[in-house]
């Protein structure tokens, strides 16, 4: 019991930290002022991520592209997770260009590249964000730790606070997520 008290403790501890940081919550607002614009002005939000930082980007495109809390036209949004794309390119090209060739492939200027890594050092996901840049997207970034490489390239950073583990930066990222979307469709509504 101890434990599973300890657990919950811990990641409440994180969320007041991140919730008591005006830089965060100022990043978010930047955040989901970039996307609305991008989506009012016809363009798109592409995301990207490893593991289950993959999951959350696939979990925000069919968010937006789907339905999240209320009915309403569906949001130009898609997720970097086809495994064909990914195989291919990591067969021929290597792992560190599986988003970028995407990015490079199907984003288009004034789209925006929702980049996450709990450590901010992803290869592949820098490597995305280089790309959206080169081609005029703008580049919101989920991270922890000290934002790592990633940090320097994006337009926002919404950082975790710090926690010895990944899963606490992807507990903030997924309430971030979670936020981004109900302000996008209130915005759009």
């Amino acid at each position: 019991m101890d434990f599973i008290k300890s657990q919950f403790q811990e990641s409440l501890h994180v969320l007041n930290v991140f919730m008591a940081s005006e830089e965060a919550m100022l990043s978010i607002e930047k955040g989901i002022n970039l996307m609305v614009d991008a989506l009012r002005n016809g363009n798109k939000i592409i995301s990207c991520g490893n593991g289950g930082s993959m999951s959350d980007a696939m979990h925000f495109a069919e968010e937006l592209s789907g339905r999240y809390r209320n009915d309403r036209k569906p949001l130009a949004a898609v997720s970097i997770s086809d495994p064909t794309h990914i195989s291919c390119v990591a067969n021929d090209y290597g792992y560190d260009e599986v988003f970028a060739r995407y990015v490079e492939a199907l984003g288009n200027d004034g789209d925006v590249l929702v980049a996450i890594s709990t450590s901010g050092n992803s290869a592949n996901v820098i490597k995305a964000a280089e790309m959206a840049r080169s081609k005029g997207l703008k580049v919101i970034g989920l991270t922890g730790k000290d934002g790592g490489k990633l940090a320097s390239l994006c337009d926002a950073e919404i950082r975790a606070p710090f926690a010895p583990y990944a899963d606490r930066a992807q507990e903030i990222h997924i309430k971030v997520i979670h936020c981004f979307i109900g302000a996008i469709e209130k915005e759009l509504a």
